[in-house]
């Protein structure tokens, strides 16, 4: 049985990518801020694989240290999926309040970051890390400035990882466009069913967890267009 840590596992896409992987025999760690949620999404996985949930924030040290320990065995995926959207509504970037900047920095770079330098020591050959990114990243859509500066970062870490580790596999990946309670956060009060839902990103992040893939950005809307043909 393979080990895996998703965080940000409670809701969305980490809750569907978790699921997923229950599906497919994965051991599970997995964590989130609110407990509430997080039981629920145990309770769930609890019926198909082994899962420890963790709650708390992965911005805390002690936290990710506690991540790490819940693990029995080698880690085979690490999936840093857990992200902080920062001010809502959306400010401009002239208006952006920097200690809230500051924040969303510290959990969608540096916390990232911190739980990869803590889990490479336990690191199975050829386990994949995959950073859950965003269009935000690269593209200038108004209002999203602070979250996609933080992403941008993601994706450079990201690949300087890669390029630094070669006997692993190392993503970047943006899962599009999604119905989730970050995308409602983000225009409060505004209709958003429209959009799809964080299942449908979930084959293209199974296909760079079980394929060949080289490391590098992929969207997991286009890795999932060959499954769905």
């Amino acid at each position: 049985m393979k080990n895996a840590i998703v965080t940000g596992g409670s809701r969305g896409l980490g809750r569907a990518l978790a699921r997923a992987l229950a599906e497919r025999g994965w051991s599970l760690v997995i964590d989130a801020r609110g407990a509430e949620a997080l039981e629920s999404a145990r309770s769930e996985l609890a019926g198909l694989t082994n899962v420890v949930a963790l709650a708390g924030d992965v911005a805390d040290a002690g936290h990710r240290r506690e991540l790490l320990s819940a693990l029995d065995g080698p880690l085979d995926l690490l999936v840093n999926n857990a992200s902080l959207l920062g001010a809502s509504p959306l400010p401009a970037l002239a208006d952006y309040p920097l200690d809230e900047l500051e924040r969303v920095f510290r959990v969608n770079v540096a916390a990232p970051l911190a739980l990869i330098q803590l889990a490479i020591p336990v690191l199975s050959p050829g386990a994949r890390i995959v950073n859950v990114s965003s269009d935000a990243a690269v593209e200038a859509y108004e209002g999203w400035g602070g979250y996609g500066a933080s992403k941008a970062a993601l994706d450079q870490l990201t690949n300087v990882l890669a390029a630094e580790r070669s006997d692993l596999r190392v993503y970047a990946v943006d899962p599009g466009d999604m119905n989730t309670q970050m995308h409602q956060d983000a225009y409060p009060g505004e209709d958003i069913s429209d959009r799809p839902p964080p299942e449908e990103s979930v084959p293209g992040l199974v296909a760079l967890v079980e394929g060949e893939l080289s490391s590098g950005r992929y969207s997991a809307r286009e890795l999932a267009l060959p499954a769905l043909r």
